[in-house]
This record gives structure tokens, C-alpha cells and sequence, in this order.
């Protein structure tokens, strides 16, 4: 099987880099060295190939070394049919354009599934711990690189929320405008259909996945649940189905939606329900629970991409080692073998079950990385 391969990476001005190259030749790349001194910024340069958006700040402007006002992220990788090539450009006074293959893009989305990749990181805790945003993130940015058709409906929905939630702070000051509403109902009860569906679609395939997974990493002790929480009930798959319960909704709840200036209920409320042994892991989960929880929700974005695409993604692993034991250690190297993966880390370590000839390694100091001759170790 050709596993997606990243070959090489240009940085120019991109965080605290300068000027950066990188060739690789292997398909596990390890990036150790001192807190602050770049290594997360390599794995934030590909993610933000991979999807058009950093995963640590939505402004495009931190992206580029303080003092220059533009900068550029360069990707060569290789796929079963051949070489491609993914550009974007930052610029403090513009909005970033992507080229691929040379051809700009038009959209951000015409990005989406050329380059998947999933990202593991300390801060995954927060799909556990945090609120509903981080959830519903997490299903947002894996869906979007399955299908761009998503991630289109995404960015229309966001547009047609403001726009009814403005109208609804209008009606307070000019009641004949809510003439109007209906026609807003009916634009976001459409696109919203569309949205939940593929949501619940992702998370019963995330949940058959990690149940398997959990229940291998506890030693067959634990049960991993994961359901979707929808805003509205639904018991239908049916797009027009949905769609007319969410409007039904929509224009029941009128009245107070535009006494408050806001559109309660719809798929910007929706959850994620995780629970092991039939308890709820947020709330009463330990926090070992808690890492192995995100630890198969990760594996299973894995294996889904794989079963949608035909194709495993690249894996990013920023500093996340020394937060897991020995075991879940091998749980998740046991996936190296089928996917490219970059690593982070503070030391380095042994990892179970590689072996050191097969890392690609980088000592990683203010901004420069230098290659490591591992025989020298």
C-alpha cells in the first residue's frame, strides 16, 4: 500500500522561522529540543496545509515573524498517482492564498482532502473536558477533510446564522421586519439538515471505531460510548425530514429567539456525548480515562479516514508521549507502519517498538533545525 508521504517542507518568515528546508526521507520524523523553540510550529506549518487554518489561533497575522509582514508555508508530498505540491501564502494586509499544484485556489475549500491529516496534542484534553465548541470543532475539522461539500455548508450556515440573528436584533427596534424571518427559517433549517446528518453519520462510524479500540487499550475493562446530541430531536435520516423539524422548531421558538437576539436551537448547539462503563467521563471520569478516551477517538479518525478515502492520513504527535504510559505508547505506535508521522518532544526517549534506524530525527534550537546522524547517538 503507498502511504501518503510528506517529502519536503519550505518555511520562509513563518512563525519564529526565517528560513527553513526540510527533506524527508522516512516515514517517522522526530523534532526534539528545549519549550519554546519552534518544534510545535513545524506541526502547526503542515496542519495548515492539510486544512487552510492553524490549529492554535484563528489570525493569520500570528502566523508570520513579527517583524515581516509576509510569509509562506511550501509542501512537496506524494500520493499513489504521484507528487503535489500545496502553497499558501500569509500576508499581514491580505488574505492567505492557496496555490496547489501551481493553480490558485479560489476557495479555502478546494484545499480540503488533498493532504488529511489528524493532530494529537496535549490541549485534545479539551475534547473531554471542555464545552460543546470543542466538540463540535473536532467534528467540523474531520468531516471537512472528508468531504468539502461539508465544510461549504459549514461556512454558508455561519452566514446565514448572523444574518437571522442581526434581523432578530432588528425586529426588537422594527417589528414589521419579522415579515422577513420566514425566509431566513427556511435557508437555516436547509443547510442545518445537511449538517446534523453527516454529524450523526461521522459520530456513529467514530463510535463503532473507538469502541473497538478503547476496549483493546483498557485491557477489555472498559466501555466506551459516544453519541450525538443534537440540538432538536430526530429519529429519521431523511434530509427534507429533518429540515421540516428543524423549521417547525425555528418557528416555534420565534418569540423568544427575538427577545433574546439570538437563534437558540439548531446545529450550533449540538454535542458530543462520551461515556465509559455507562458514566459520564467528563464529570466523573478519571483523568487516565479521560486520555485514553481521546486517545481512541484519535486512533478512530484514523481508521475512518482510511475508510472513506482509501487513504491514511499523516499523523501529527505534538508533545503527547510523555503524557501517555508505556502501553497506550504502543497503542498508538502500533499505527506508525501505516501512516507518515511527525513527532515533538521536550527529551528524547525511547519509543516501544521502534526501532532508532527508522527515525528521521531533528534537534530543534531558536528557530533552526539541525539533522541528527543516529548511528552517532
Amino acid at each position: 500500500m503507498q502511504i501518503l508521504q510528506i517529502k519536503a517542507l519550505s518555511l520562509n518568515n513563518f512563525r519564529n522561522y526565517i528560513k527553513l528546508e526540510l527533506k524527508f526521507n522516512s516515514n517517522l520524523v522526530v523534532f526534539f529540543g528545549r519549550n519554546a523553540q519552534g518544534k510545535t510550529n513545524i506541526l502547526e506549518s503542515i496542519f495548515l496545509s492539510c486544512t487552510g487554518r492553524s490549529h492554535r489561533t484563528p489570525k493569520d497575522r500570528e502566523l508570520i515573524f513579527w517583524d515581516k509582514d509576509e510569509a509562506s508555508v511550501k509542501i512537496l508530498y506524494s500520493k499513489e498517482e504521484g507528487d503535489s505540491l500545496i502553497e499558501i501564502f500569509l500576508d499581514s494586509k491580505e488574505r492567505k492564498k492557496i496555490h496547489i499544484n501551481g493553480v490558485p485556489a479560489q476557495r479555502l475549500g478546494e484545499l480540503m482532502g488533498h493532504l488529511n491529516s489528524v493532530l494529537f496534542s496535549p490541549e485534545d484534553l479539551k475534547l473531554v473536558k471542555g464545552g460543546p465548541g470543542e466538540r463540535r470543532r473536532f467534528i467540523d475539522m474531520e468531516i471537512s477533510q472528508i468531504k468539502p461539500r461539508y465544510f461549504y455548508s459549514l461556512q454558508q450556515h455561519n452566514r446565514i446564522l448572523k444574518q437571522r440573528n442581526n434581523l432578530l436584533k432588528e425586529i426588537q427596534q422594527n417589528s414589521s421586519l419579522r415579515k422577513t424571518l420566514p425566509i431566513w427559517n427556511e435557508q437555516l433549517a436547509k443547510v442545518s439538515a445537511y449538517i446534523m446528518l453527516q454529524r450523526k453519520f461521522f459520530i456513529d462510524s467514530i463510535y463503532n471505531i473507538s469502541k473497538r479500540i478503547h476496549k483493546e487499550i483498557s485491557a477489555n475493562g472498559e466501555e466506551l460510548e459516544v453519541w450525538y446530541k443534537p440540538s432538536i430531536s430526530f429519529d429519521t435520516d431523511n434530509l427534507d425530514e429533518i429540515a421540516e423539524i428543524l423549521l417547525e422548531v425555528l418557528q416555534k421558538n420565534e418569540e423568544n429567539d427575538i427577545k433574546r437576539g439570538i437563534t437558540e436551537r439548531g446545529c450550533h448547539r449540538d454535542d458530543m456525548l462520551i461515556n465509559i462503563n455507562g458514566i459520564d467521563v467528563k464529570t466523573f471520569g478519571s483523568q487516565g480515562q479521560q486520555r485514553t478516551t481521546v486517545l481512541s477517538l484519535k486512533l478512530s479518525e484514523i481508521e475512518l479516514m482510511y475508510k472513506e478515502t482509501g487513504e491514511y492520513p499523516i499523523l501529527l504527535l505534538d508533545d503527547v508521549m510523555s503524557e501517555l504510559d508505556n502501553f497506550r505508547q504502543k497503542m498508538l505506535l502500533s499505527y506508525l507502519d501505516k501512516v507518515q508521522t511527525f513527532i515533538t518532544t521536550t527529551e528524547l526517549m525511547n519509543l516501544p517498538g521502534i526501532k532508532m534506524q527508522d527515525i528521521e530525527l531533528y534537534e530543534i534550537n531558536k528557530g533552526n533545525a539541525s539533522k541528527y546522524c543516529i548511528n552517532a547517538l
